[in-house]
């Protein structure tokens, strides 16, 4: 049992006094990396009275840093460890790395050091290297804000840090100083164990660091450009896919109820093979995450190969693919099916040779679940044969193809009712008053934005004989999507304009994610 559970003291009101109130926490004074370091933080009252509260009895040298800090007396407060614990807890969750790391820092030493591998508030406090601080800073950051990629691009003058959260990018801060900006990239090139001295050619990497007792890994794209190098940084945090009370499941994704029965329906087959498609970040894998730990019974074997694996399923075998050691997908797959496997998940087919292996494998008994980049369901069959694959193989190795993206949805926070423009719903087929929708005008919880978090939209393609029949025998495409829609399927577009008149999301979302066909 933690100390914060042997206490319930943990409120500022239960420790100073109420008519100097009401007390907030200050993280702009006493910044949270020497809160972390003291295990004491600053209160402050109504009329501008503070209080430092520390576990521990009054500290000279710390009272003396603090008054310096502030330029004023400060009063000290003994308090228990627990309230200690929740308050800094408490401030780590709005804390801004970034804000922290001061311009005079940049002024001296910028040389590259070993690989971090403890990523804190109070680890950033104690770097000597002022670029290892920064960049500390900027990753920090990015795992606060949930975002899925950093970039860092050069400019003439130095660079400029943006995020990419919930699928849209927005800029952190600039980085003055060309040296400063080859560092930064220097420094990602010595995390993932990269060419330092290799300036004109991409590199791609991974590395790994240590956040609040758990491990997140990073992938790394380097790619030179006018100006230098930029650096894409990919966040892998197993910790954001697994969803609240721990479970990884297609309802915690989002999906409709008659989207996740027929996605259930078609996991449960005994082989052939489910495909999931749909651009970079749209949520591809995490569904076949989903889809596998639901089928999970222990009945059956289940071997994954994966680049990288994202995320570890109890009881499953999950190989990660090693390029460099000759360990590729195909090469993988080929192995896997010797292996006794019923279950195979291929987490790309990137090649006209793991396409074939994984076709050949739906043919004899296995069930195989994999992605491919693709814009909607029916370019899936265009790309197997652009590999050169036969046509009437694929067709009838094929169950399913689920394509989807992932919306932003509106924040709740700041929701209020909104009245679409008149030619806006007309467009959409609308009426007005039919649906009541939702518009967010943006607050601290969405950083401004209207949007908090994603779900999933989808459209899934069941094929029957009919369809195998219009796609072997290379029909035109448009008699081909007719005769899907007249067997129950719904295009993207349709998905998502549902959710719009849901109040879930808005039609800017609904012309950011689909295309109008």
């Amino acid at each position: 049992m933690s100390d914060l559970q042997l206490s319930d003291k943990v409120s500022l009101h239960d420790w100073l006094p109420a008519e100097q109130g009401p007390w907030h926490l200050d993280f702009e004074a006493w910044p949270q990396a020497q809160a972390q370091r003291w295990r004491a933080v600053l209160a402050v009252g109504a009329q501008g009275r503070q209080m430092l509260l520390g576990e521990r009895d009054g500290d000279a040298m710390l009272l003396q840093s603090v008054e310096a800090r502030l330029q004023r007396p400060v009063r000290w407060l003994r308090c228990d460890s627990a309230a200690i614990t929740h308050w800094l807890g408490a401030g780590e969750a709005d804390f801004r790395a970034l804000s922290d790391v001061e311009e005079s820092v940049l002024d001296g030493d910028v040389s590259a050091q070993g690989a971090a591998q403890e990523l804190s508030a109070l680890m950033m406090s104690e770097q000597a290297s002022p670029v290892v601080r920064l960049l500390n800073a900027i990753l920090y950051d990015a795992l606060q804000d949930g975002a899925s990629d950093v970039h860092i691009e050069c400019t003439l003058r130095g660079a400029s840090v943006r995020f990419r959260v919930d699928g849209v990018m927005s800029m952190v801060r600039t980085v003055e100083g060309a040296s400063v900006a080859e560092q930064l990239v220097s420094r990602l090139k010595v995390m993932a164990e990269l060419d330092i001295g290799e300036r004109r050619l991409p590199q791609d990497g991974r590395f790994k660091l240590k956040v609040q007792g758990r491990e997140v890994d990073f992938r790394l794209s380097i790619m030179p450009s006018v100006f230098g190098e930029d650096a894409v940084v990919r966040v892998l945090d197993r910790a954001r896919i697994e969803q609240a009370g721990g479970s990884l499941t297609l309802d915690a994704l989002g999906f409709q109820p008659d989207e996740r029965a027929a996605i259930r329906a078609q996991a449960r087959q005994p082989h052939g093979m489910l495909l999931v498609t749909g651009p970079t970040g749209s949520g591809k894998t995490t569904t076949l995450y989903a889809t596998l730990a639901e089928i999970h019974t222990g009945t059956d074997k289940i071997i994954t190969i994966e680049d990288p694996v994202e995320y570890q399923l109890a009881g499953v075998v999950q190989i990660p693919v090693n390029e460099k050691k000759g360990l590729t997908f195909s090469r993988g797959l080929r192995s896997i099916l010797r292996h006794d496997p019923d279950r195979v998940m291929v987490g790309e087919i990137r090649d006209a040779e793991t396409a074939q292996i994984a076709v050949q494998a739906a043919l004899t008994g296995h069930l195989v679940f994999s992605t491919v980049h693709a814009n909607n369901a029916f370019d899936v069959i265009g790309r197997f044969m652009h590999m050169g694959l036969d046509l009437y193989n694929v067709v009838s190795a094929l169950n399913a193809v689920l394509a989807q993206r992932l919306v932003r949805l509106t924040c709740k926070h700041c929701a209020r009712p909104h009245q679409p423009d008149a030619a806006v719903l007309a467009r959409y087929g609308l009426r007005e008053g039919e649906h009541s929708y939702l518009l967010g005008e943006g607050c601290g919880h969405c950083r401004g934005t209207g949007y908090r978090g994603r779900r999933a939209v989808a459209e899934l393609l069941r094929l029957d004989d009919g369809l195998r029949d219009l796609i072997a025998a290379r029909s035109p495409m448009s008699q081909i999507k007719e005769a899907a829609r007249a067997r129950g399927m719904k295009p993207l577009r349709e998905m998502t304009l549902q959710s719009v008149c849901r109040g879930e999301t808005t039609f800017e979302e609904l012309e950011r994610v689909t295309l109008d066909e």
